[in-house]
């Protein structure tokens, strides 16, 4: 009998507590989904706009004369400020890898239009040359210089800014290739020969080849899930240089009273082509190349 009873005990203590557990809510924990985590890996495309400047070159030009019948003509040699200016604007495009959390490599190629020019003068005396020259003459140049686009391909390397993985400084470097376009125009004065002016002139245009190199700063200022996550803001710096350029020119007489022969120069005039560039931009990011998100199911 008092095994009979101690059966029944456990039997109702069983059910009762199924009925109770039935009854209460899960205890387990909610699910939570990660955010995702940042990367700066993909392709992206974007437009910039920005200033350059140059570094106020001193220019050297100078001419020679041939012999002028019985007299000498001594040359003369000037420089010609050249500090370029003008606003410019354009369209980029790049890829970039992150191999780490906080190492990103990449390639940018960009092509810009520009309003960099320059003008200035030049003028210098040369003496006379006793009894068989002609006496003193001044020489007044002028020069004209543009830069009316160039692009680059570069590398870029960068770092993310611990605890800011949104947030990328960055060093670049590579080809630069520009069209450049530029006037020279010389003329020479005989005070002591008031009917003689002898002039020339010279232009060029062409495509030049060289090297850029700067750095900047990239930033991703929206939040992971809003309308403009994918769009970054940049602000750069770059130092161009394309060369120089060496123009030469054969004078012509442009005025001689008496008529007859006048004498006939030979001039070069030398202008670097070279300037900084700050300017912003905005880039739009994708990565067709990410695999798809996984999704659980339960």
């Amino acid at each position: 009998m008092r095994k009979l009873a101690l059966a029944a005990s456990l039997a109702l203590g069983l059910v009762g507590g199924s009925a109770f557990a039935a009854g209460v809510p899960s205890l387990n924990a909610p699910i939570i989904v990660p955010p995702p985590v940042f990367s700066w890996t993909g392709l992206y495309g974007g437009v910039n706009i920005g200033y350059g400047f140059g570094n106020n070159n001193q220019d050297p030009g100078g001419l020679v004369y041939e012999r002028f019948l019985c007299c000498i003509v001594p040359g003369s040699a000037w420089s010609i400020p050249d500090d370029p200016r003008g606003v410019l604007g354009g369209g980029q495009a790049g890829y970039n890898h992150q191999f780490n959390p906080w190492l990103v490599v990449g390639i940018e190629a960009d092509t810009q239009a520009t309003d960099v020019h320059s003008q200035g003068n030049g003028i210098n005396g040369a003496p006379g040359v006793g009894a068989i020259g002609t006496g003193p003459h001044f020489a007044f140049a002028s020069q004209n210089k543009s830069v009316d686009w160039f692009g680059t391909v570069r590398g870029r390397i960068g770092v993310t800014i611990p605890n800011l993985p949104n947030l990328l400084l960055y060093g670049t470097g590579g080809l630069a290739y520009g069209g450049v376009v530029q006037s020279v125009n010389v003329s020479d004065f005989f005070p002591e020969l008031p009917g003689v002016i002898v002039g020339a002139g010279t232009n060029y245009d062409k495509t030049k080849v060289g090297w850029t190199a700067g750095g900047g700063v990239e930033w991703f200022p929206a939040p992971a899930h809003s309308l403009f996550h994918a769009f970054s803001i940049k602000l750069e710096y770059l130092y161009t240089d394309l060369g120089p350029t060496t123009l030469y020119g054969t004078s012509i007489l442009v005025l001689t009273s008496p008529p007859g022969p006048g004498p006939t120069f030979f001039y070069s005039q030398t202008s670097p082509t070279r300037w900084h560039t700050v300017r912003m931009g905005v880039n739009w990011h994708f990565n067709p190349f990410a695999p798809d998100p996984v999704i659980a199911k339960y």
